[in-house]
C-alpha cells in the first residue's frame, strides 16, 4: 500500500469508529511510525510502505479506534509551545487549560516580578506539570511549587521538568490540596477534577482513559474546588490571586461561594467556546 492509500483506508476506519478528526489522527499516527513530520507525508503519497512499517501502524490504528487517546499513542502532547510527555499516569492536557495559562501570563505583569523577584506561584493538582512548567519557562524569575496527590502524576511531572531543562525551577510535592504548605503565595492556580460522578455516563471514552482521580470531583463535581477556595486565604499573600478552571454550570454557584468567603475582584472568564471556564479572585 502507498502512503496515500494507507491514509485513506485508516481515515475511513476512524470515521466508522466515530473518531473525531479522523484524517488528522491518521496523519499523526503515520508520521509517528515513519519518523516524519505530518507535512512531509504530502511529499511521499506514492511511496510504498513495507510490512515492518505497516505492522506498528495497524496496532496504533486499532488502539485509537478503540478510544485510546491520540496523545497516549504518540507519547507526547504540545502545550503552550512546549512538548510534554503524556501517558496514562496523568490527565491529557486540554486546550482550555492552555487558555488558562495564557490568561495567567497577562495577570502577571513583568513589573511585578521586578519589584518582587521571589514572586511565588503554586500549581495545585499539577498532573503532568504542564501549568507549572509553562509558567516556569515564561517567568524564570519566579519561585514555583507544584503539588499532586498522585505519586504517578508527580513522577511524570518530574520527567517533564527534566526533559524541558526546568528540573531546578519547579519544586514538586505530594499532598492533598494545600495540606503540605505553610508559606503564602502570590498566585495559586489549579485545574482540579470537576466532573460530577452523576455525569460519568456522558464522558467520552477517550477522556475515561485518564485517571479517575484526575476527572471526578465528587457527587456534585465542585467539592475539591470548594475545599481549595476555603483553604486558599491562609496561603495567599495580601491581594494574592486564586485562579481555577471549572466545569460547565459551576460558574455562578462558585462565584457566590467566593463572595461568601470574602474574596474580592472576583471574575469569571469564558473559554473560546463561550463557556464560563475560569474563575479569578483575590484575597486580603
Amino acid at each position: 500500500m502507498t502512503v496515500l492509500e494507507v491514509l485513506r483506508s485508516s481515515t475511513d476506519y476512524f470515521k466508522k469508529r466515530k473518531i473525531d478528526n479522523p484524517r488528522l489522527n491518521t496523519e499523526h499516527l503515520l508520521a509517528h511510525v515513519l519518523g516524519r513530520k505530518r507535512i512531509e507525508l504530502y511529499l511521499e503519497f506514492e511511496r510504498d510502505l513495507d510490512e515492518p512499517e505497516l505492522a506498528p501502524l495497524r496496532e496504533l490504528v486499532r488502539r485509537r479506534g478503540e478510544g485510546e487517546p491520540l496523545q497516549h499513542l504518540l507519547g507526547t502532547v504540545e502545550f503552550c509551545g512546549l512538548t510534554f510527555l503524556c501517558d496514562k499516569r496523568a490527565m491529557v492536557p486540554r486546550p482550555e487549560t492552555e487558555e488558562l495559562v495564557e490568561l495567567l501570563k497577562s495577570q502577571i505583569p513583568t513589573s511585578n516580578l521586578q519589584v518582587n523577584p521571589q514572586f511565588q506561584i503554586l500549581d495545585v493538582g499539577t498532573g503532568s506539570g504542564v501549568i507549572a512548567l509553562s509558567l516556569a519557562a515564561k517567568f524564570p524569575e519566579s519561585k514555583i511549587l507544584a503539588s499532586d496527590i498522585s505519586d504517578e502524576a508527580l513522577a511524570l511531572a518530574r520527567e517533564n521538568a527534566e526533559r524541558l531543562g526546568l528540573g531546578k525551577r519547579v519544586q514538586f510535592t505530594r499532598g492533598d490540596l494545600l495540606e503540605k504548605f505553610t508559606e503564602r503565595f502570590d498566585l495559586i492556580v489549579a485545574n482540579l477534577p470537576y466532573i460530577s460522578m452523576q455525569d460519568r455516563q456522558s464522558v467520552s471514552r477517550e477522556v475515561l482513559h485518564d485517571p479517575e482521580a484526575a476527572l471526578f470531583g465528587g457527587e456534585r463535581g465542585d467539592e475539591l474546588l470548594r475545599r481549595l477556595i476555603d483553604q486558599a486565604p491562609q496561603h495567599l499573600q495580601p491581594n494574592g490571586l486564586l485562579a481555577v478552571e471549572i466545569g460547565v454550570g459551576q460558574s455562578e454557584p462558585l462565584l457566590e461561594f467566593l463572595a461568601q468567603k470574602k474574596y474580592h475582584d472576583i471574575e469569571s472568564k469564558r473559554d473560546y467556546a463561550g463557556i464560563p471556564r475560569f474563575l479569578f479572585a483575590r484575597y486580603g
